[in-house]
């Protein structure tokens, strides 16, 4: 008997429904799991993805050909039952399921298994085959709970507007920023956002996601007239000729990054920032670990991430565990901002 799916130079391949899986090269028929632009790639003919990714996904891919299916939702595609289902992610990502005479695979695109406050949380999907992202695949990462973030956040923002200092911190466009925001105490200060990331804010308080109110940089914005601000820039922005209109010789900005990545000191002092927030919204070691218990999955592919640590320990773990190479790139410090375009954009 054939897999169900089979990995190829151009994506997650369904023979029997005569499809791919968040494609890296132009296909006729794209399911795709998110619109981060290592998973929603231009030039597909026609795009699935669920009804809150969609926003997203047209911002940045444009006109598209784009059908939109519900969480639990079924559709027969050719030979096979599909279905999409919460990966927590970010706002609209989704795990795929596909069935075909009794068989279940499920490919989990990228996931988080903490209930964030913005993204539908997590369901496991019971499945004979599950495909996992490996993003953060060692045992030292694991985050920081949701109420301590928040705590050591607002912490750090209202210690520096105590003294009219800026607090800016990098954070991706789609996502991490977003929850920064729903983590900020508004009572601090006003909310700053580099322009890729209120082009997303926009995107998504226009399909009905609640954000707090935030102000866009632009080249006239005064920024004497917000002292103390909170700037949630992208990690490009941050690093880049954007952030040096922030602060003075003699009261110059405090910054930081939110990443999974800060869990490891030797990523902290290289980023040369002044704090790190441990935050992700990819799956920690314990989540990855719980994710794959829950499916009942015999059968483990490995994706992107620490693909050859983590399919030894799922093999010690008693899983038939395979690393399958593709084109995501998951959260990477050194890769442009994750799914955005004109990163730099005022």
């Amino acid at each position: 008997m054939s897999d169900l799916l089979t990995f190829t130079d151009r994506g997650i391949f369904c023979e029997a429904g005569d499809f791919y899986i968040d494609p890296w090269r132009p296909v006729d028929r794209a399911l795709v799991t998110h619109g981060h632009a290592d998973h929603a790639h231009e030039g597909m003919s026609h795009y699935l993805a669920t009804d809150i990714a969609a926003p997203v996904m047209r911002h940045r891919l444009g006109e598209i050909s784009l059908d939109t299916i519900r969480y639990g939702e079924t559709r027969r595609i050719g030979d096979v039952t599909v279905s999409f289902h919460p990966a927590g992610h970010v706002p609209g990502s989704a795990q795929i399921r596909i069935e075909h005479k009794g068989e279940v695979w499920v490919a989990s695109g990228d996931y988080k298994t903490i209930d964030d406050g913005l993204s539908t949380p997590f369901e496991p999907v019971k499945c004979d085959a599950f495909i996992t992202e490996s993003t953060f695949g060692l045992p030292v990462f694991k985050w920081t709970p949701q109420d301590e973030l928040a705590r050591d956040l607002n912490a750090w923002w209202a210690a520096n507007a105590a003294e009219g200092r800026f607090s800016l911190i990098g954070a991706y466009a789609l996502g991490k920023a977003q929850r920064i925001l729903t983590l900020a105490d508004t009572s601090i200060g006003p909310i700053l956002t580099h322009g890729a990331v209120e082009n997303t804010n926009e995107v998504l308080r226009a399909q009905g996601i609640k954000l707090p109110d935030t102000i866009r940089v632009t080249p006239d914005t005064d920024l004497k007239a917000h002292p103390g601000a909170l700037v949630v820039a992208t990690p490009s922005g941050l690093g880049g000729p954007w952030s040096r209109r922030f602060g003075t010789a003699a009261n110059p900005a405090s910054t930081a990054f939110a990443s999974g990545w800060m869990a490891l000191r030797g990523v902290r002092r290289r980023r040369a920032a002044d704090r790190g927030f441990i935050m992700s919204d990819h799956a920690d070691w314990p989540g990855l670990n719980a994710a794959i218990r829950d499916t009942g999955a015999s059968r483990i592919f490995v994706t992107h991430g620490y693909t050859s640590v983590f399919r030894r320990w799922l093999e010690s773990e008693g899983y038939d565990a395979a690393i399958v190479s593709t084109e995501y790139s998951g959260e990477n410090f050194d890769a442009p901002d994750e799914g955005e375009t004109g990163g730099e954009a005022a």
